[in-house]
């Protein structure tokens, strides 16, 4: 039986435009998309026996696709030595980003510890497991995948890695280093703030720790990067950079086939980086607050200059749909060109085609939201907007 729903009196999202309109979707994807002129009803509506959802003015956006949230981790370790369940984890995850309007999800999943504890592939295998599980039992909202974050800085990473062989839902890499005193943290006080003030180490420790950190790095960084984008090609795995500050850094990626740039700490490497075609990822939060937490290159200078692609939602989940409302409703971006930020051009970068837009033939994968004013403060002189998310529905069916 042939499944049908249409979407009505909804300020539908285009990739070029929004336009009052309806979308009907058949058996999970777009089927036809009708604009209204004022009140005025399409053909749609005089279809009869057709199940239909009045959206009674809300947006209709196409589902964000989350590239890079560290949300999966916190849920499993919710506290320092407090251990979670990985599937129920997977599902707390789950719900927490369907609700801010997910609908495909790459989780992040650390590898290559350097604090020698010895459970780490154990606990990152056990999520990726979890994530496997669930997607197969069909018991997600969202659409998920691993995004493996590659710690190259640390001796066990190869062998982390190769632990994953099994687990076909891996569709992306990242190649990271937080040595101290490079990249992200080029500024060596801030990684010695960020460590003592997490009581990962003592303020007495932090020197001793940092010069192992980079004995360490020396040996196995290079090497490292070099193998996992070998296994990566392999697989057909997608793979970015993270945290690239130096053209000699985007270089470096680009002779690995990267063709994601995770979080430039820098204009120069940002440009490097569209130079060499890569998509640029940054963090939504960076657009919410007006700055980086660490002190590098603001999100909103790469977007003002063309050097921004992708908004993931980094550590907030909500980030991303909140940065490109507010970023709409103070007139510097308009919404439907923040929409291809945190939907179609993330799906792009990862070879999802069918996903991301609103338009005939794609799945139909679908966030309403309200638009709910807040009144204006200095920074938002033309007032503040917070979206809410009042229907998530997955290739055509409400999730959430």
């Amino acid at each position: 039986m042939i499944r049908e729903t249409v979407f009505t009196n909804a300020r539908v999202v285009l990739e070029n435009e929004i336009v009052h309109g309806d979308v009907l979707v058949r058996d999970g994807v777009i089927a036809d998309i009708a604009t209204r002129h004022g009140s005025a009803a399409t053909s749609m509506d005089s279809v009869t026996g057709l199940a239909s959802v009045d959206f009674d003015g809300d947006l209709l956006m196409p589902g964000l696709v989350e590239l890079h949230t560290d949300h999966l981790e916190s849920h499993a370790q919710p506290r320092p030595g407090t251990h979670w369940d990985a599937l129920p984890a997977v599902l707390a995850h789950d719900a927490q980003l369907s609700g801010a309007g997910v609908t495909t999800v790459f989780d992040a999943i650390r590898i290559g510890r350097q604090d020698d504890r010895d459970d780490a592939t154990v606990l990152a295998r056990s999520l990726a497991l979890a994530v496997e599980h669930a997607n197969g039992a069909g018991i997600t909202r969202a659409e998920h995948f691993i995004h493996l974050r590659c710690e190259v800085a640390a001796p066990a990473t190869i062998a982390e890695f190769e632990a994953f062989d099994d687990i076909t839902s891996l569709r992306l890499a990242s190649l990271m280093d937080h040595t101290p005193g490079q990249r992200q943290y080029a500024d060596a006080d801030a990684f010695r703030r960020y460590m003592v003030g997490k009581g990962r180490v003592s303020a007495d420790g932090i020197d001793a720790m940092m010069q192992t950190l980079k004995d360490v790095a020396e040996q196995y960084s290079l090497p490292n990067r070099s193998k996992i984008a070998e296994l990566a090609a392999a697989r057909g795995i997608a793979l970015a950079a993270h945290d690239d500050a130096t053209i000699e850094h985007v270089e470096e990626s680009a002779s690995f086939g990267v063709r994601i740039s995770e979080f430039p700490t820098t204009e120069l490497a940002a440009q490097a980086a569209r130079e060499r075609d890569q998509l640029i990822v940054m963090g939504a939060p960076n657009i919410v607050r007006g700055g980086s937490q660490s002190g590098n290159v603001a999100a909103a200078r790469l977007l003002e200059l063309g050097l921004l692609d992708i908004l993931s939602s980094d550590y907030v989940p909500a980030s991303p749909l909140q940065a490109i409302v507010q970023l709409d409703a103070d007139g510097i971006y308009p919404l439907e060109k923040g929409s291809a930020l945190v939907s179609g051009n993330p799906a792009r970068a990862v070879g999802l085609d069918d996903r991301g837009q609103i338009a005939v033939g794609k799945l139909a994968d679908l966030v309403r939201v309200q638009r709910h004013a807040q009144p204006a403060d200095e920074r938002h002189p033309l007032g503040r907007v917070v979206p809410v998310v009042r229907a998530v529905y997955r290739r055509g069916l409400r999730v959430s």
